[in-house]
């Protein structure tokens, strides 16, 4: 190995030819978790319009059909009480096959997130895929 002492250039650091690759590395790293984190949120099965909190309310349609889960578990069409297992047959009779309507889905906030997917479910084996969730107007700090 051969040492320069006291090289009679002006004090620049000699030329490096070779790529420094971890900085490419840890961009690469960072984007691959970034995808593999948002790849699962893009590909969401369930169809529904959630409206925002602050937004202005959409204008209401003159006969809206609300599905209503109660905390105690009852669910209502409209004002009829109904059973999970026939709220296919029951919207379908109020709309008169309208599939194209959007369906209002309301529930009590202490209602089992179980009974929100079959409330669902029972719409989209209907055939109504237009879907709004119902909140209360504004925003609310718990």
């Amino acid at each position: 190995m051969a040492f320069k002492l006291g090289s009679s250039d002006d004090g620049d650091l000699p030329l490096n030819g070779e790529i420094n690759v971890t900085p490419f590395i840890d961009v690469m790293l960072v984007l691959l978790i970034i995808f593999m984190v948002a790849a699962p949120l893009a590909t969401v099965d369930v169809r529904v319009d959630l409206p925002v909190a602050n937004a202005e309310s959409a204008p209401r349609p003159d006969q809206p059909v609300f599905v209503t889960i109660e905390a105690d578990g009852r669910l209502t069409v409209n004002d009829s009480e109904t059973a999970m297992g026939q709220l296919g047959n029951e919207v379908l009779r109020i709309t008169g096959e309208d599939r194209d309507q959007r369906i209002f889905l309301r529930a009590d906030k202490t209602v089992a997130y179980e009974n929100l997917m079959q409330a669902m479910n029972g719409l989209r084996s209907a055939g109504y895929l237009r879907v709004a969730l119902v909140g209360a107007e504004g925003s609310q700090a718990d």
